[in-house]
């Protein structure tokens, strides 16, 4: 069964991996920060259970959703030709993540999450964004996302 404190340990390693694909992109380039965010895609989501519903934060049109890891590294790395309005989300100098719950769904071997993430960059700005995760375990027990839902909050 999952456990509130499983969702919490899930989001800061993710929260900490979007900042280790930032400090690579910085030290040792755009190659470093790709290899970074493929670990972090495979450490984290459920690619090898299906597809991933992720829509990203600045994502549109087509290209909205990115069910595939190739989608998903292009939004977190950018320097694409196959996503060209991508610009790096994972790129953007993150340095701390911390999170807010809303609400939170467990049951068996699935759960859902929603609330705020808040991603403070090198410069001490932080960047709110609304978020959904939907987890599941895999056969190894691990905890993997198959949902993730991203945008910025709504501006009257």
């Amino acid at each position: 069964m999952i456990t509130s404190q499983d969702l919490l340990a899930a989001r800061t390693i993710w929260g900490e991996q979007k900042v280790a694909i930032s400090k690579a992109y910085e030290d040792d380039g755009l190659d470093a920060a790709r290899v970074a965010a493929m670990a972090h895609l495979d450490a984290n989501y459920g690619y090898d259970l299906g597809p991933v519903m992720f829509k990203p934060t600045m994502a549109s049109g087509e290209q909205t959703f990115r069910p595939t890891k190739a989608g998903a590294l292009a939004y977190f790395c950018g320097h694409s030709d196959e996503y060209p309005l991508d610009t790096g989300f994972a790129i953007r100098g993150w340095r701390a993540m911390d999170s807010v719950t809303s609400a939170e769904f467990i049951e068996g071997d699935i759960a859902m999450w929603m609330g705020w993430i808040i991603l403070i960059d090198k410069d001490g700005n932080d960047t709110r964004v609304d978020k959904s995760f939907g987890y599941k375990r895999d056969a190894n027990d691990v905890l993997r996302i198959v949902l993730h839902h991203s945008s910025l909050p709504y501006q009257p």
